[in-house]
Parts: C-alpha cells; sequence; structure tokens
C-alpha cells in the first residue's frame, strides 16, 4: 500500500524537485523568500497521495496562508521489509515560517531504504502556532495508530525532526497524553507518545544557558510559554529516548543541556557533535539547500538507523 509514493519520491529525490540553494532564499530587496519555498513544497506534495490529518478539517485552520495546506503526512513504505515495521515522522525546518524540503523528502527516502516507514509531515506554520505545529505531529502519530492494521505497521513511532522540526519533535516527546477513551473522535483515543525522537540541529530553548546572543534571560513577558516550549525543561522518567546531532556551528552547549536534562531522568539518548558543517545539512550529502557534502557528518544517519533498531523499532 502507497508502493506510489514511494516512486514518487525517488522522482522527487532524483531530480532534486526539492532542493533550492540559499543563493534563492532570498528576494532582490533582500527580504526571505518564504513563499518560494512554500511554493517549492507545495509543487512536490501535490505529486504525492497525501492523507489529511483530520477528515474534516484540522480544527483552528483557516485558510488564513493560501500557501499552507491542510496539515497531512504523505507516508512512505518500508522498502525491503518484510512483516509490520515501526514509523518515523518527518518534520522538516524552515524556522516554523518555510519549508525546507531536503529535510523532508530526502530524509525519508533514506530511512524507507533502511527498513522503516516514513511519514513525512507537512505541519502548520506562521501565522499558525507552535501550539498549532504540535498539535499537527501529535495528530500525527495517533493517526497512524489508528490506521496500523490498514498501514500494515507496527504502533512503534519515532518523532524526527531538522532545526525547527528538531525543536517540535522535542516538544511532542516531552508533551504527550495516552489519549481519551471517550473521544467521539476514534483517532484521539490513541496515544501520543512517541517511542523515540530524533532531533537534528534542534531543541534549542530560550530559557536555558547558553540562550543565544539575542535573547535576554530577563525578559519574563512570555516566560511561561518559553518554559513549555523548552524541552529540557520538561523532561520526566517517562520520556523517550533521545538521539540528538548537530554541527558545532550551532553551539553545543544546547545539546549538552538537554543530554544533561535526559541523564539526571535516566532517559536514554545518543549525542553527536560534529566539528565540521553547518546548520541545515539534512543528510549532508550533497543533496540540501547549501549543496555541502560532508561524508563524516552524513554517517548520523547510519549511526541513528542502528540507533532504532537497537530500540526494537
Amino acid at each position: 500500500m502507497y508502493e506510489s509514493n514511494y516512486t514518487v519520491l525517488r522522482q522527487v529525490i532524483a531530480d532534486k524537485s526539492v532542493i533550492r540553494h540559499v543563493s534563492q532564499h532570498r528576494g532582490p530587496d533582500g527580504s526571505f523568500d518564504l513563499d518560494g519555498n512554500k511554493k517549492t513544497w507545495n509543487s512536490a506534495l501535490s505529486r504525492f497521495d497525501q492523507t489529511p490529518l483530520w477528515e474534516n478539517g484540522a480544527p483552528g485552520y483557516d485558510g488564513r496562508d493560501p500557501l499552507q495546506p491542510q496539515p497531512s503526512i504523505v507516508f512512505i513504505p518500508a522498502q525491503g521489509a518484510s512483516g509490520p515495521r515501526s514509523t518515523i515522522i518527518v518534520a522538516h525546518g524552515g524556522g516554523f515560517e518555510s519549508r525546507t524540503g531536503c529535510e523532508g523528502m530526502h530524509v525519508a527516502g533514506f530511512f524507507a531504504r533502511a527498513g522503516f516507514n516514513a511519514a513525512i509531515l507537512t505541519y502548520r506554520l506562521k501565522p499558525y502556532s507552535r501550539r498549532d505545529a504540535m498539535h499537527d505531529m501529535q495528530r500525527a502519530i495517533r493517526l497512524l495508530r489508528a490506521r496500523r492494521d490498514e498501514l500494515g505497521i507496527t504502533d512503534k513511532i519515532a518523532v524526527m525532526g531538522f532545526s525547527a522540526g528538531g525543536m517540535l519533535s522535542g516538544n511532542c516527546a516531552t508533551h504527550y497524553d495516552a489519549g481519551d477513551t471517550a473521544a467521539s473522535d476514534p483517532v484521539e483515543r490513541f496515544s501520543c507518545r512517541p517511542d523515540a525522537a530524533v532531533l537534528g540541529y534542534g531543541a534549542f530553548a530560550t530559557v536555558a544557558f547558553p540562550a543565544g546572543i539575542f535573547a535576554n534571560p530577563f525578559k519574563d513577558d512570555d516566560r511561561s510559554e518559553k518554559l513549555y516550549l523548552a524541552p529540557e525543561k520538561n523532561i520526566t522518567c517517562d520520556t523517550p529516548p533521545f538521539f540528538i546531532w548537530q554541527t558545532n556551528s550551532d553551539d553545543p552547549r544546547n545539546s549538552f543541556v538537554l543530554g544533561a536534562a535526559l541523564t539526571e531522568a535516566g532517559v536514554p539518548f545518543e549525542l553527536h557533535c560534529f566539528p565540521d558543517g553547518v546548520h541545515g545539512l539534512a543528510l549532508a550529502d550533497g543533496n540540501n539547500d547549501l549543496y555541502m557534502d560532508i561524508p563524516h557528518v552524513a554517517h548520523w544517519a547510519g549511526l541513528c538507523a542502528e540507533w532504532l533498531h537497537g530500540l526494537g523499532l
């Protein structure tokens, strides 16, 4: 089922349909061409058999941005696998304003070939809120579990994201529930707790040290929301295992802070900080908006696949 999606994905990857070099990310006036990135994503997305997260539309979705479709997943079946397999929800980055295609579609292709089902998530961006984006990923987890027999998958779900998608994955790995057994919507009866979280150069908070050169740690106007959205402030003993990777161009102390919180709670994690490369590398195989091919950094994907298999996913 959905084998046609893998065929389309192979073509999207071969054509580099979602690769948009950073030189094209700004308009003539120097402003970010957010619409251009969204159009690139939407054009590729239209080629797939998409699954909306809500049959009758997402709560709060009002079409205020015509370039944002209803939140959905594109299900990519595991390749070369026999029997039901676990699924990785893949969330692109883009600062919650844009969509970096290689962090969604190219990554999904790698992990489908590694024997995992993949679900490419299209989540809501600004002007929708971070909470809306979280609800989209939480709904994707529930939906996959609700349809596991139809899809031929297990109920094991990992969330994986890059940059903003990594932040989103960290949020959903630290805020979840067991489902509402009394819900009229049967999908809402399923748990949205992921079984693992993979964070690629993401999950950076503004409430912990280091908070970034532009952050004011003493500004309390929305501190409660910042705390809610800081994964390292919401770790419990029930938090699922984490795989964290980044290059040192992003301050690695952010990952150290998250690792320390996981250690204190006794939550297993694996952490890789690579000395070379910059933010936004995706698979670091040249198929990214930077055109950067860094073989040492590219090892993260194979290490991550081994780690996930080791967890029984």
